[in-house]
C-alpha cells in the first residue's frame, strides 16, 4: 500500500522528516506545504551585521532536494486541519493524508507595548540585515540586547543567538575601532539568563559580558518598549537600538484545529512525537511541547532528533507496529564571536563548557557548510 504523507514546513525538523521517511519508505507518496521552495539557514544571521554572511548565502533553493526526494510541494500557506489531521487546508487548496507532520515552527509573543520598536533578529533574514544597517548608520550610542520566555512555557524561548548577537556586535564594532562609541547592555527578566545551558555556562557568559565591558540589567520584568528605551520593573535603559526575542507560542492556525495544545499554545506531544489525543498526527521542533526536561532547547539539533523519531514511528504506525521510538534530549551549541566560539553541552547526565577558542568558530562554518550541502 502506498501511503499518502503530508509534511507541514520547510524548515530543519520538516526536512530531516522528509529524508527519514524517504529513507525508510521508497513508495510513500510525500506531499509538502511551505510558502516556500528554500531552506532559509538562521543559524548563519549573526554574522550578516559583520558582512561575514550574506543573504545568498544562507538561502538554499530546494529544487534539486524535492526532486532527488521525490517530494510534491505546494507553495501556500496552511490555514486549518480537519478531520483528526486527515485533511489539510490551505491557500493552494486541501490535501489529504494518512499520516501528517507538523514542523512549521513556532510564532513569536509580539505582545509587549512598544516591541515595533524593537528588531527580532530570529525572525528571519531581513531582520539581520537591518540591524547590519542600523549599526553601519550609527555613530555612536547604546545598544540593548534581551530576550525573553512564554510565562505559560518557560521551555519556549531561544535565548541562544541573543549572546551571540551580543558578542558578534561587540567583536564588529572591536574590529572597527568604535567600541568606545557605544555602551551594550544585555537586559533579561531573570536573574540567571540562559540557564537552560547550565549554571557553569551562564556563569562564563556573565563573566565574558563583564570582561568585555558589557552592562546587565538582570531580574526585573518587562512593562514595555519606546523609540528611545526599555522600561522594567527594576529601571528604563536608554537604547538607540534595540534587540529583543520574545518567547514563542504555537501558529495562529493551530487555533483552527481540534488538536491537543500546550499551556503555552504548542502542540502537545508525547515521547514519540505524536499529538496528544490524535492518530497519525506527529509534531516535530518548535511547533510542539515535549516531554522532558525544563532545560530541553528550542534548536535545529533537537528538530533533527525529534524528526527521526517521528518518521520511525509515523511509517510504523501506518503499517501496524507499535510506535515505540524516542528521541535523545542533549543541547549542543556554539556561542560564536566573529572568529571564535565557546562550546556548551548538556544532556541528561552531565554539562560541559569549553573555553573559548578560535578553532569552534571554524567547526560551526565547517557544521552549516556540512548541514547545507545535503540539501543544495
Amino acid at each position: 500500500m502506498v501511503h499518502q504523507i503530508t509534511v507541514i514546513g520547510s524548515g530543519f525538523g520538516a526536512l530531516s522528516c522528509v529524508r527519514e521517511l524517504r529513507r525508510r519508505d521508497a513508495q510513500a507518496e510525500i506531499t509538502l506545504i511551505a510558502p516556500r521552495e528554500e531552506l532559509h539557514y538562521l543559524p548563519g544571521i549573526i554574522w550578516i551585521p559583520s558582512g561575514l554572511r550574506s543573504r545568498e548565502q544562507l538561502i538554499v533553493p530546494l529544487a534539486n532536494f524535492f526532486t532527488r526526494m521525490r517530494v510534491k510541494h505546494m507553495a501556500g500557506e496552511v490555514t486549518g486541519v480537519r478531520e483528526g489531521g486527515r485533511r489539510v487546508d490551505s491557500t493552494v487548496g486541501e490535501v489529504r493524508n494518512d499520516a501528517l507532520v507538523i514542523a512549521s515552527g513556532g510564532r513569536f509573543i509580539r505582545k509587549l507595548p512598544g516591541i515595533e520598536h524593537a528588531i527580532t533578529p530570529c525572525e528571519g533574514i531581513a531582520a539581520a540585515e537591518k540591524i547590519r544597517d542600523r549599526l553601519k548608520a550609527m555613530t555612536g550610542g547604546t545598544i540593548a540586547i534581551g530576550f525573553a520566555g512564554n510565562p505559560n512555557e518557560p521551555s519556549a524561548v531561544r535565548g541562544g543567538p541573543m549572546f551571540e548577537f551580543l558578542f558578534c556586535i561587540d567583536e564588529q564594532l572591536r574590529r572597527e575601532g568604535r567600541r568606545d562609541k557605544f555602551d551594550l547592555v544585555f537586559f533579561n527578566p531573570a536573574k540567571e539568563p540562559g540557564n537552560r545551558l547550565g549554571p557553569k555556562a551562564v556563569g562564563h557568559l556573565l563573566d565574558e559580558m563583564a570582561r568585555r565591558g558589557i552592562r546587565t540589567h538582570l531580574g526585573h520584568k518587562l512593562q514595555r518598549f519606546e523609540l528611545d528605551k526599555v522600561v522594567t520593573e527594576g529601571g528604563e535603559l536608554a537604547a538607540d537600538l534595540i534587540l529583543f526575542m520574545p518567547g514563542m507560542t504555537g501558529n495562529l492556525w493551530f487555533d483552527r484545529t481540534d488538536l491537543a495544545r500546550s499551556p503555552g499554545g504548542l502542540l502537545q506531544a508525547d515521547a514519540q512525537c505524536r499529538v496528544e489525543g490524535s492518530q497519525h498526527v506527529y509534531v516535530v521542533g518548535d511547533s510542539g511541547s515535549f516531554p522532558g526536561p525544563d532545560w530541553m532547547p528550542k534548536q535545529a539539533h533537537m528538530a533533527d532528533l525529534q524528526a527521526a523519531a517521528a518518521a520511525e514511528n509515523l511509517l510504523d504506525g501506518l503499517n501496524g507496529r507499535t510506535p515505540v521510538a524516542t528521541f535523545k534530549v542533549e543541547l549542543i551549541c556554539i556561542i560564536d564571536a566573529i572568529d571564535h566560539g565557546t562550546v556548551v553541552f548538556r544532556n541528561e547526565r552531565r554539562q560541559m563548557i569549553l573555553p573559548s577558542s578560535r578553532l569552534f568558530h571554524w567547526v560551526k562554518r565547517g557544521f552549516e557548510g556540512a548541514y547545507l550541502r545535503k540539501y543544495r
